[in-house]
């Protein structure tokens, strides 16, 4: 090959003027530059930990990585025989890859080449595969990650859970080491770095040691540019007053935009993971402000952002302290004892335990209920409960035993960590590589304003859920009080979303199987935000609709047997809310004659950052 000729990107040929460096002069000055802004973000890695700021115990601990792996190599290596056959294997296809990159270099066309897969936006750029040394290394590349997840699945004698980790452990690292994200061996990425002379990398360093800073010794990565973006401002704007409040919550409730309003108020309890207003990120795109125009009484718990104080809140003091408070206020604000709630993700989780406790103790205001991308049973929890066991539970526990709480970074990284592939890393290329400063984006604003984890709460859920998936067993016991869910008769209206990788589908429908009443059962398109936030304006997505969920009915022959609908989902629910809602009364203002008015919607504990 000669570097004098430009590759026409049509077949074999030079490596050409777009991969040399023109000005070596300036080319050396940037790379200065850069290792001077790697060095700034060492520092900023060094400090907190030299202080004892900083223990890192984040969501993937390199020793549950090593032991998990181990087990799969220990598997092959033990037995000369396994061992040569998984090498022939890969040595196999390594030569078959270098005979059809020797055969293209000679003109041959037509080649079956390795393909990545469907929708895979890292091989996107024509070089990947009309240039022989890109194409060479993205088809050994994805050959290799291929062998690697062949070889997790080959493993005999691993316990399911132990499986499920080592085939995440090994998609995150096939993830990491992907061609797409070097500059030698991404086609974009080397003639953007020649074109300016390294200066891209110079910026990307600027923002990977900034990003450093702002996590305090922990990676902060930016998914948005969040300047852009103030809550109370430009997101959460639907009008309201905070009401009510104490050491667990605020209680927002709406300000009517009908003269008339249902009965029957509607209390929404969101998830304390992540803050209330993915429910009402933008007047468009807001759930809470439909509903309100609808003609609902709407009421949101918005969950504070722990500190030490909050350490020792367990489950009863968020139902005591979180629910039930709300549902005191509400019936002082409006005079109505009987509410319909909802439940958002781990928010719903909270409510239908609490339907089972408020149960046993007579308490039986909740008169419908509405779950959203909620797991009731764990059976089926996915990834997530690859962060689940008894030796993470002990290294979770002992990150929290200083401050009282989890980090919300730790979810965050968590969470991204179940789509590395789409949150993490083509952020780090476009941020830290091409040096580019990513867009506004309101989503992924509300996804990085995390929120922490108190102690006994977040260890609570983990053991009891996860682990033990004590609730769907009617094993789970708060107060003094076990919970059967069968004792729970209510209206439920159950969606799942189809590509949800937190609350998958399947785990959604086999939780509605607890309660003892039958349950609307929808699946709406999308995942775990886009298919619930699809505004009916928007006409995207479909939902699915179909018999009760049943013990003889698998999520599968629901799905064979379901009737599909075209758009938003709300006013599916819409029709089902309705007739649990009572008969239209005055429109009420916010905290009626009982309750002053403490601030405007959202409140300050949405505020709080983490």
């Amino acid at each position: 090959m000669t570097a004098k000729q430009p590759h026409d990107g049509k077949g074999p040929g030079s490596i050409g003027e777009d991969y040399v460096v023109r000005d070596p002069e300036a080319f050396a000055r940037n790379m200065a530059r850069m290792l001077e802004q790697i060095g700034k973000a060492a520092a900023a890695w060094v400090e907190p930990r030299e202080k004892g700021e900083v223990v890192d115990s984040g969501p993937l601990p390199m020793s549950e990585l090593v032991t998990t792996l181990s087990k799969v190599s220990e598997y092959w290596l033990t037995d000369p025989a396994r061992a040569i056959e998984a090498q022939t294997t890969l040595f196999a296809g390594y030569m078959a890859v270098w005979n059809n990159s020797i055969r293209r270099l000679a003109g041959e066309a037509d080649l079956p080449p390795i393909a990545s897969a469907t929708g895979d936006k890292r091989f996107a750029d024509a070089e990947w595969q009309n240039h022989p040394f890109f194409d060479f290394v993205k088809q050994a590349y994805l050959l290799t990650a291929r062998w690697a997840d062949d070889l997790v699945d080959k493993t005999e004698g691993l316990d399911p859970h132990t499986r499920q980790k080592a085939a995440f452990y090994v998609r995150q690292i096939s993830n990491a080491i992907s061609p797409s994200n070097f500059v030698v061996t991404n086609p974009e990425l080397f003639r953007e770095t020649v074109a300016c002379n390294g200066e891209n990398l110079v910026r990307g360093m600027k923002m990977f040691a900034e990003d450093m800073a702002a996590g305090h010794g922990t990676l902060k990565l930016r998914q948005a540019d969040y300047s852009s973006f103030k809550v109370g401002r430009d997101m959460a704007v639907t009008p309201g007053k905070v009401v009510a409040q104490n050491d667990v919550c605020q209680i927002i409730q709406y300000a009517p935009q009908t003269e008339t309003v249902f009965k029957r108020p509607l209390l929404i309890v969101p998830p304390w993971i992540n803050k209330f207003y993915i429910l009402d990120l933008n007047p468009e795109k807001s759930l809470i402000r439909w509903l309100v125009s609808q003609g609902h009484t709407v009421f949101v718990v918005s969950w504070v952002n722990p500190s030490e104080k909050q350490a020792g809140k367990d489950w009863q003091a968020y139902i005591e302290e979180g629910i039930v408070f709300a549902l005191d206020t509400i019936e002082a604000a409006t005079a109505q004892r009987e509410v319909n709630a909802v439940g958002y993700c781990v928010g719903g989780t909270l409510l239908g335990a609490s339907l089972a406790y408020l149960k046993a103790g007579g308490d039986e205001r909740i008169r419908s209920a509405t779950f959203l991308t909620t797991q009731i049973d764990f059976t089926h929890a996915g990834d997530l409960k690859v962060f689940v066991d008894e030796a993470q539970l002990k290294l979770i526990e002992r990150s929290m035993d200083a401050k009282g709480y989890l980090d919300g970074s730790q979810m965050a990284t968590a969470f991204n960590m179940l789509r590395s592939g789409d949150l993490i890393w083509p952020y780090f290329v476009n941020n830290y590589l091409k040096g580019k400063e990513p867009l506004p984006f309101d989503l992924l604003y509300w996804n990085a304003d995390s929120t922490r984890m108190p102690k006994a709460n977040h260890l609570f859920y983990l053991r009891n859920c996860y682990l033990e998936n004590k609730l769907a067993r009617g094993h789970m016991e708060i107060g003094g009080r076990r919970l059967d869910l069968s004792t729970v008769d209510l209206p439920i209206y159950n969606l799942a979303t189809k590509d949800d990788h937190i609350a998958p589908a399947r785990s959604v429908y086999t939780g509605s199987l607890a309660f003892g009443s039958q349950v609307t059962f929808v699946l709406t398109g999308s995942g775990h935000i886009a298919g619930v936030v699809n505004p009916p304006a928007k006409h995207k997505y479909q939902f699915w609709t179909g018999p009760s969920p049943d013990i003889g009915r698998s999520y599968e022959d629901w799905l064979l047997a379901a009737r599909e609908t075209g758009g938003s989902w709300w006013p599916h629910w819409q029709e089902w809310l309705a007739p649990q809602s009572g008969a239209k009364v005055k429109a009420r203002k916010p905290g009626g004659r009982k309750l002053k008015p403490i601030e405007d919607a959202p409140g300050s504990y949405v505020k709080v950052m983490a």
